[in-house]
């Protein structure tokens, strides 16, 4: 499943019912405003998108583990600290909390290289996820991005893929 939709929301009211229990977002462009050409770097440049927060309190009672897989460059390049990376993370995460949703986990990956093996589209960090929680089967997850390499390391990882 590849099919361009246009929210969050959307996208996990049209899915059948108990297909997928595991759930797992880009950040940046699906829950959060994409910055072109430029990285959230602390909480105040953190713009939520329509509707996200009502889209993962629906998620958090159709999947038994939601986990965010992003991409985050900004670090590696020193443009901002991994303690200011996780502070906007926490940030998120309490708010997602705040309007009845939840995260299970986020999974970052900071390298520069093109070619890390924990960068999407490679699949490094799905490999973490099964590491950390045996019980994901591939078959039951399901990819949700905004770009073509969060589709690509959706197929790396055998998960059905849907780009926003």
């Amino acid at each position: 499943m590849q099919t361009p939709m246009s929210s969050l929301l959307e996208i996990l009211r049209s899915l059948p019912s108990g297909r997928y229990d595991t759930l797992l977002l880009d950040r940046d462009g699906v829950i959060n405003r994409l910055r072109p050409g430029d990285y959230v770097k602390c909480w105040s440049e953190f713009e939520w998108l329509p509707g996200v927060k009502e889209a993962l309190a629906l998620a958090s009672g159709m999947f038994r583990l939601i986990l965010v897989v992003t991409n985050q460059r900004g670090v590696g390049r020193g443009l901002m600290t991994r303690e200011a990376l996780d502070a906007v993370h926490s940030a998120m995460c309490s708010e997602i909390e705040a309007s009845g949703g939840r995260i299970d986990g986020i999974y970052v990956c900071t390298d520069v290289s093109e070619s890390s093996p924990r960068r999407k589209p490679a699949r490094g960090m799905f490999d973490e996820i099964l590491a950390d929680h045996p019980s994901v089967e591939p078959s039951r997850t399901l990819m949700i991005g905004d770009s073509p390499s969060d589709m690509e390391f959706a197929s790396n990882c055998g998960l059905d893929g849907i780009r926003l």
